[in-house]
């Protein structure tokens, strides 16, 4: 009798740049970079993850990048008032995670991320980036794409979606850049369906064609894990999304770590990844009351 079939299994194969124990691995972008880079952080990489906070379009992870090659401090004129009456200072350059009561917090924050960051993306060698959306923000005040709007009011800001060709000089350019790194992407599973379901399907569409250009020109340095195609078509059911059927479950998020280890890993890494996974189960079950 014939094998009935429940899934479309997504191939990935091996990775030609691949990450091990031995790496410093910089993480920047969406929510799922967040989701790997704590993944790869919790097994025993040397990871350094959203130095300032989470990312989603092109433009804001490539200005990061260079702020990260560069080292130079946010001053006060980076310094925005967040909207909605939060009552906090925060910068186009970062997530509102950073966000804090005065400028003198923030930048107190802000900088030291930076110098830590800074430092640790002179000596890495690996780069994994996840793109969420091509669809950006441009401040029409300054007439910069900012990380994000702050809650500020929406006049003062340009909604636009990048083009392919945009996407593709952006990425290019920098991977031109650090001739001495190696470069991992993803395309966010998360679906932005602020931008409609047809919106999303077309900001997704050029990343990955962007994406595909940059490949062809730098095939040896760059490499695509899909994990936007594994959640999309072999997890194609809405048991695998967080309540909010927007986000992956913890169990889906478990699944792409699992098959980006497989996929990136030298098997010669597992034994130590396994113990170390088991060294971080035992330290969350720890008792309460130790015995005396």
């Amino acid at each position: 009798m014939e094998e009935l079939k429940l899934q479309t299994p997504v191939e990935a194969g091996k990775s030609k740049v691949g990450i091990s124990l031995e790496d410093n691995i910089m993480v920047l972008g969406s929510c799922f970079a967040d989701n790997i880079g704590q993944k790869m952080v919790e097994a025993g990489f040397d990871a350094c993850v959203n130095p300032f906070g989470t990312l989603y379009n092109p433009v804001s992870v490539c200005n990061s990048v260079a702020r990260l090659a560069s080292g130079v401090p946010f001053s006060e004129k980076d310094c925005v008032e967040m909207g909605a009456g939060a009552g906090l200072v925060c910068s186009f350059s970062h997530h509102t995670s950073f966000a804090r009561p005065t400028e003198g917090e923030f930048l107190a924050d802000a900088n030291e991320s930076l110098e830590k960051a800074s430092s640790f993306w002179k000596k890495a060698s690996k780069v994994v980036i996840t793109l969420g959306t091509a669809w950006c923000f441009e401040h029409l005040g300054t007439g910069e794409i900012v990380a994000n709007c702050l809650k500020r009011n929406s006049q003062e800001f340009l909604r636009k979606r990048l083009s392919v060709k945009e996407v593709s000089i952006l990425l290019k350019n920098m991977v031109s850049r650090f001739p001495e790194k190696e470069f991992i992407f993803t395309v966010s599973p998360i679906r932005h369906f602020k931008d409609g379901a047809h919106g999303n399907q077309l900001s997704k569409g050029v990343l990955l064609l962007g994406l595909e250009e940059t490949f062809a020109s730098f095939p040896d340095r760059t490499d695509y894990f899909p994990a936007y195609e594994i959640v999309l078509d072999e997890l194609r059911d809405y048991r695998f999304y967080a309540p909010d059927m927007v986000h992956p479950s913890a169990q889906t998020v478990d699944y792409l770590w699992s098959r980006f280890v497989d996929w990136a890993v030298p098997p010669a890494d597992f034994p130590t990844l396994e113990e170390n996974r088991r060294q971080l189960i035992a330290a969350r079950h720890r008792p309460l009351h130790p015995a005396r």
